[in-house]
């Protein structure tokens, strides 16, 4: 007789065991509660991670931003705003030439400082161009009561004593693009003007096989980003050794009528031309004459 198999009991299912579950958005906001049961630590962490209060170490910092996002947090900006004792004025006082290059710079501005625009309201004004107007400008920023200031010094000699005036006012200021070395400026964001004007020597080097000349075309050579490209350059071509000799260094202001009749001027004085570098924005009237010659 066939023998009866044995029941077979199923295995029990698994327990599950869950670390902190992401709490539902569906009812209501996520907050720094959620945040903090999600990842089993104290509200106090969460919001020294948050609010970049410090005393906090890195590691914990990072999964406590990776939760909020993966979360959806958002700032309460109403709260915030109504605790905040004031608004800070924040002067950006920027030239309007050229357009198509100093539009961008108040574009970063606007986009770095949008996580505190309940905080921080800027103040944007505009003067003509590098070195002509700025100095009116900074009195008014510091006038109105701002509490910092950002500023383009084209001729940083003009503002140095503005720059001190804000320092006894304990106002800092910050300067973009180009630098106002030798003042009590709190900072500069810009590039390495002579590095850049020395990698543009190398590149040219590189290129240009032909023995000649190359024109050299900045707005002004007492604004400290315009001087340390061309310096940059200059010794740069000079220890190459290549085929490549500085015809002219011509300032052009940031005036693009300026920049077209110098160019036009270059290129028909200069027969053995090989290269043009243009170590400013201002570059297209020089590109139109260019274009004309050889269309």
């Amino acid at each position: 007789m066939a023998r009866k198999p044995k029941d077979v009991q199923s295995p029990p299912p698994p327990v599950e065991t869950r670390a902190s579950e992401p709490p539902s958005t569906d009812a209501r906001p996520v907050g720094i509660k959620d945040i903090a049961k999600a990842l089993g630590i104290s509200i106090g962490t969460v919001d020294r991670a948050i609010h970049s209060r410090g005393g906090i170490n890195p590691i914990t910092k990072e999964r406590v931003l990776k939760m909020a996002l993966t979360l959806g947090y958002q700032p309460n900006l109403a709260a915030r705003y109504l605790k905040a004792p004031r608004q800070v004025r924040v002067a950006i006082n920027l030239p309007a030439r050229i357009g198509s290059f100093f539009d961008a710079v108040r574009a970063g501005i606007r986009d770095a400082a949008s996580p505190f625009r309940v905080g921080v309201e800027l103040q944007f004004r505009t003067h003509p161009a590098l070195g002509e107007g700025d100095e009116e400008l900074f009195r008014e920023a510091l006038d109105d009561g701002s509490k910092g200031i950002i500023i383009t010094p084209g001729r940083p000699a003009q503002l140095k004593v503005w720059i001190r005036r804000a320092a006894q006012k304990r106002i800092p200021v910050a300067c973009v693009v180009t630098d106002a070395p030798g003042t009590e400026r709190l900072t500069a964001v810009s590039t390495d003007s002579y590095v850049s004007g020395a990698m543009v020597a190398e590149l040219l080097h590189l290129i240009v096989r032909e023995r000649g000349t190359v024109g050299v075309f900045t707005g002004d050579l007492s604004t400290t980003d315009h001087s340390e490209k061309v310096r940059g350059f200059q010794n740069s071509i000079g220890s190459l050794n290549g085929s490549l000799a500085i015809s002219s260094v011509l300032e052009t202001h940031d005036d693009e009528t300026t920049a077209y009749s110098q160019a036009r001027k270059l290129l028909s004085r200069d027969r053995s031309l090989r290269a043009i570098y243009v170590s400013t924005a201002n570059c297209m009237t020089i590109i139109q004459a260019l274009e004309e010659l050889d269309p």
